[in-house]
């Protein structure tokens, strides 16, 4: 153990106001400075490098140490970003919103956050009470504020929390982009090399934002598809995900006039230990099992599942075909329900468009193609889809749907409730159910599948070996298909998305994309296919499937 790291984590220690992580690092300094092996690498592993502020801000798992969420990491990225944002007032006072979830932590580093930004000299306004993301991006345009904070890791493991930042003015309340993730984290470097955070200003002075912030967001959300007469006799299922939901859904739900659906009592209530599922993530084998229970007991039309923050939805349909009677529709399949949606209402609006990331369903620029309308392909992230020109609605496959862009610029799984509410209510008027939708999609713009190989690794270099050997030895093809077209967006063109991602375009039209995932470490693999018949789509989308895997396990 060296003598340097040490000294990091006591300098560490001594500046730590929060008691759990102070006696769980001094726990670790004393076994490693006596010789224990583990205690060292435990060290070197929490202070051998800092959780990298970037453009979806700072997530990572609670515990002492730079490479951890903690107090002292989450004062010197509220000091610098507070320095930050005084820097781009030129002497005005800006005004910062902060929001927080139920997760372990929250209140204390949205509070931390809200006495900091108040001692540095800014108008600090924090929400009134636990509350979902899209909420605090409401209140950010809301209240016209010059940046918001939401302190939440959405739906990661229960032992990460998170720092998620937007700004307003230009921005419109959108997460940020580059370069202002490179320019905050520069100060936020620049605090953290000052030392002790005990030293930084602080302020009670901030306020409390009222009941009103939330009643605005209400009244937006239900407007988004007030209910017909025949919404009364829908049935149906919600679940929270053990997250700060419930009270949001329920009171817009009423105020839209739709019936209040059957809970999954079990999920409805916020728990940081998120105790029914391994991962409170809808996307996540199992996490929906006590929902697909409670339909079919209840014999619902069809189930709504938010993630722990609300910012993304889950939507599942009976399936006689499914294990247990119930499927979970693809984040792309919901994506092009509601860009069809949309898109009827935008029909002949001069500028509008659809956008979505370029890996999601190719679907929707056939949905914008055929009702006139602008389509633009972006980098994964809402914070580039809520940017598109024009956009009237925007989405991505991970569950993410940008529904009412007026009032949000970012993913919100709540006003996709509504909207879906809407869905089902006029497909029942028309005799048919959501399943009818889809397969009217099918018939309308063609028929599209999508699938997903995901791995999750324990070593992020896995991930770096992959990515590396794709590029240095590009496959030739991908089961039956030959590869007609490969690029590596690392050296796209100017003006074109720009990422660590490699796409390829298969013989037959299908379409295979590859990236590390941003929030989690996973190395992720989309596949697109289109076919004559939704079955035939689905077939070339499994033989795909089959041939990811082998690749990978090839190449890792």
């Amino acid at each position: 153990m060296s003598e340097q790291r040490l000294e990091q984590a006591r300098a560490w220690l001594r500046q730590d106001p929060d008691h759990e992580t102070r006696d769980e690092l001094a726990g670790v300094i004393t076994r490693a400075a006596s010789g224990d092996a583990a205690a060292a690498a435990d060290l070197d592993d929490r202070f051998g490098s800092r959780l990298a502020f970037g453009t979806a801000g700072l997530r990572g798992a609670l515990g002492a140490g730079s490479n951890r969420m903690n107090r002292v990491l989450v004062a010197q990225a509220a000091a610098g970003f507070a320095s930050y944002l005084r820097e781009r007032a030129e002497g005005g006072t800006p005004t910062v919103v902060i929001g927080y979830d139920g997760r372990r932590n929250s209140r204390v580093f949205a509070t931390d956050s809200a006495e900091l930004f108040a001692g540095a000299g800014l108008r600090a306004i924090i929400l009134p009470r636990l509350l979902p993301t899209p909420v605090l991006a409401f209140a950010v345009r809301h209240l016209g504020a010059d940046a918001g904070v939401m302190v939440t890791a959405s739906h990661n493991p229960p032992n990460d929390n998170g720092y998620k930042v937007y700004l307003g003015g230009a921005d419109q309340g959108s997460q940020i982009v580059s370069p202002a993730d490179a320019e905050i984290a520069a100060h936020i470097q620049r605090i953290a090399d000052a030392g002790d955070v005990a030293a930084l200003p602080r302020s009670t002075a901030y306020e409390t934002a009222g009941e009103e912030v939330v009643e605005a967001y209400v009244t937006a959300t239900a407007s988004v598809a007030p209910a017909p007469a025949s919404a009364s006799e829908l049935r149906w299922v919600y679940t929270a995900m053990h997250g700060v939901g419930w009270e949001t859904v329920s009171r817009i739900v009423r105020a839209a006039g739709y019936p209040q659906p059957m809970v999954v009592g079990e999920q409805l209530e916020p728990d940081a230990t998120f105790r029914t599922v391994s991962f409170p993530n809808p996307e996540e084998p199992g996490a929906m099992d006590l929902s697909f229970a409670k339909a079919r007991r209840v014999q619902a039309d069809f189930i709504l599942a938010n993630d722990p923050d609300a910012d993304r939805l889950a939507v599942a349909i009976p399936d006689a075909n499914a294990e247990n009677g119930w499927r979970r529709l693809s984040g792309n399949e919901v994506g092009l329900l509601l860009g069809a949606r949309a898109a009827r209402a935008a029909a002949g609006t001069p500028g509008a468009s659809l956008a979505c990331s370029l890996v999601s369903s190719p679907g929707l620029g056939a949905i914008a193609a055929h009702h006139g309308l602008d389509f633009h392909e972006t980098l994964t992230g809402f914070k580039w889809i809520s940017r598109a020109p024009g956009i009237v609605f925007g989405f991505e496959e991970a569950l993410g749907y940008l529904v009412n862009p007026g009032t949000v610029r970012d993913k919100d799984g709540i006003s996709a409730v509504v909207a879906i509410l809407g869905l089902a209510a006029e497909a029942r008027d028309r005799g048919t159910d959501l399943a009818g939708l889809l397969s009217e999609l099918g018939d309308t713009y063609g028929h599209y599948s999508s699938g997903q190989v995901s791995v999750r690794v324990d070593d992020l270099s896995v991930i770096g070996k992959v990515m590396s050997s794709l590029r240095a030895s590009a496959p030739t093809g991908f089961g039956s298909q030959a590869v007609a077209s490969a690029d590596d967006l690392l050296r796209a063109a100017e003006g074109q998305p720009s990422g660590d991602v490699l796409r390829y375009r298969l013989a037959d039209g299908s379409r295979i994309i590859v990236r590390p995932s941003g929030t989690e470490p996973k190395l992720k693999v989309y596949i697109d296919a289109a076919g004559e018949s939704a079955a035939q789509a689905a077939e070339r989308v499994h033989e795909l499937e089959n041939a990811v895997r082998a690749l990978l396990a090839e190449r890792s």
